[in-house]
């Protein structure tokens, strides 16, 4: 009886990964089988195209660096205190690195313009110079 909290803890290592893969491949069939079912009654492929292109989930913006380098370091930093304060030396190693690897990606995101007006402003002032 008292090995049964290590036991679930290693079931629910295994059960939540395979849950969540279930679910995110019924609820992708479900929306294939919707498209193919609304596809069979459109004749029109001006409007068939339109519903694809409503339904696809891809994000058409680029991948903001600035953003993800900031959440990133807030969370290195909330990682070195909470090693600081509780639970010593390694969580401290462990928030300085997710904090580093924060301010690369920070720094990346000025290095690398990512929005169609950026990309523009860019070119432009290289077409000056």
């Amino acid at each position: 009886m008292e090995n049964i909290i290590p036991i679930l803890g290693i079931l629910t290592g295994i059960i939540v990964p395979i849950a969540v893969f279930l679910w995110l491949y019924h609820d992708a069939k479900h929306k294939r089988q919707t498209v193919l079912e609304i596809a069979k009654h459109i004749d029109d492929p001006d409007k068939l195209e339109e519903l694809l292109h409503i339904v696809d989930e891809r994000k058409d913006e680029p991948i903001d660096y600035r953003r993800n380098g900031v959440i990133t370091i807030f969370v290195g930093v909330g990682l070195y205190f909470l090693g600081y304060i509780a639970l010593g030396s390694i969580l401290k190693g462990v928030g300085a690195l997710v904090g580093a690897i924060g301010v690369g990606t920070l720094i990346a995101g000025y290095l690398y313009p990512n929005t169609s007006e950026e990309l523009t402003n860019a070119v432009d002032e290289f077409e000056k110079k």
